[in-house]
């Protein structure tokens, strides 16, 4: 049956289900990598590993993650995102309940290794198939909603990590058990809802296909020349490697938080476990609101001034630099509260442009080899996962202090705001109108 045959002539919102699948596997994506954060203070305790030699822990996360964000996205080129996503969620929920098996660093290096190559590929897939599923005027809107999850994974995830340590006598190993065992359900429901195209599903009217494909075309089966010429050949865009580096300091920062800022706030703000789980999970609820509202105000820009990638590339160029100096400037606040609030706005303005990147590729590029550039962009921004945790530690246990922590991290933001406000333009053409407004 196909999907004009099963649904009539009514505009279906199946692609809304889609997202809705695509939400809820990024929350637990990013609630599963927030564990370890909280946890950390207790693990450093009980192995007694210097922030160093945990620092190395962290970063091994990002060894595999980084490539495995290119695998990823080749991959979902060649088999599908769908595929690609569901067996990518069973592997890293498999790995997260493992990591309650951890005996010393070696097993934690060794564990967090798969970890991150189980991960890596959820970014990349997630933009092909909001690519495949939703009409331009509506893409900065959907990957908003669903990176917005990623957020709110952390902030949902990281009371909840505190309240089981609580609960159990300070056991941080069960949470990994617990969320290891929510993801696999997770996966299987994606398996269900989720299909590659609207063309493929069967829940979706010849309206809504209509909508959808207004102003952007069907993933072709047949070889796209552009493919015969080479993806990486687009790598060398100054529209794409510029975003790449400007994504790299948004993940200077994301990671540096992720990983860090619970234990900064224990040693440093002199935080309890109590209090730890609200005042580390409040920053994350301001990203999950920048995330969704970066996707509709640059939407809404987009229709207003008929450019599709200038209005995407000066909301990362404004907001990266505020990101950056505002960063910088958490160690110099005196209060606890103060400092969460600062950190709260930080996050929210970094993810108020984490579609974006991710748009402003797919507008350089065709979609035949989307996956693969956008899987390279990301390796690349991402190696920030893997020095970012690894500089922090070593800089931490130097005379710096948190403090080289903050002003690092902020320097590096900066610079690639800078360098995507002067590289960074490209030229595309204004969305279609929506035949239904």
């Amino acid at each position: 049956m196909t999907a004009q045959s099963a649904v009539g002539g009514r505009r279906t919102r199946t692609r809304f289900a889609v997202l809705a699948s695509d939400f809820v596997i990024l929350a637990l994506n990013y609630a599963d990598r927030a564990v370890i954060g909280v946890a950390a203070p207790l693990i450093i305790a009980e192995f007694g590993f210097s922030k160093a030699a945990f620092g190395w822990i962290l970063a091994a996360f990002a060894f595999t993650y980084s490539p495995f964000g290119f695998i990823g996205g080749w991959l979902a080129d060649k088999f599908g995102p769908r595929n690609v996503m569901g067996w990518a969620a069973i592997a890293w929920s498999a790995f997260t309940a493992l990591t309650a098996a951890g005996t010393g660093f070696v097993s934690l290096l060794i564990i967090r290794l798969l970890f991150g190559a189980g991960e890596g590929p959820q970014a990349t897939v997630t933009a092909k198939i909001m690519q495949n599923w939703f009409p331009k005027r509506e893409l900065g809107m959907a990957v908003g909603i669903a990176n917005a999850a990623t957020p709110l994974g952390g902030a949902i995830g990281t009371p909840v990590v505190v309240a089981i340590m609580g609960a159990t006598q300070g056991n941080w190993r069960l949470p990994f058990i617990i969320f290891g065992a929510l993801g696999i359900l997770c996966a299987i429901g994606w398996f269900v809802v989720v299909r590659d195209t609207p063309e493929q599903h069967p829940r979706v009217s010849p309206a809504e296909l209509s909508h959808i494909r207004q102003d952007t075309e069907a993933p072709s089966t047949e070889k796209d020349p552009a493919a015969n010429k080479g993806w990486w050949r687009f790598l060398g865009l100054r529209a794409v490697w510029s975003t790449a580096i400007a994504f790299f300091g948004y993940a200077w920062i994301l990671w540096t938080f992720l990983n860090w800022f619970p234990t900064y706030l224990v040693e440093e703000r002199g935080i309890d476990l109590d209090g730890l789980a609200v005042s580390a999970s409040i920053p994350w609820i301001g990203g999950c609101i920048g995330l969704a509202l970066g996707g509709i105000f640059t939407d809404w820009l987009v229709r207003r001034t008929g450019l599709t990638a200038g209005p995407r590339r000066w909301t990362v160029v404004l907001c990266l630099a505020a990101t950056g100096a505002l960063f910088g400037a958490v160690p110099m606040v005196s209060s606890e509260p103060g400092a969460v609030a600062l950190m709260t706005v930080v996050v929210f303005l970094l993810y108020f442009t984490g579609a974006q990147y991710w748009i402003i590729v797919g507008e350089a590029v065709p979609s035949s080899v989307y996956g693969s550039v956008s899987g390279a962009v990301q390796m690349f921004a991402t190696t920030a996962s893997i020095i970012a945790p690894m500089a922090t530690g070593y800089l931490v246990d130097s005379s710096l202090g948190w403090g080289g922590m903050f002003s690092v991290a902020a320097g590096i933001a900066l610079l690639g705001s800078l360098l995507l406000a002067v590289f960074g333009q490209t030229y595309t053409r204004k969305p279609a109108p929506d035949p239904a407004s």
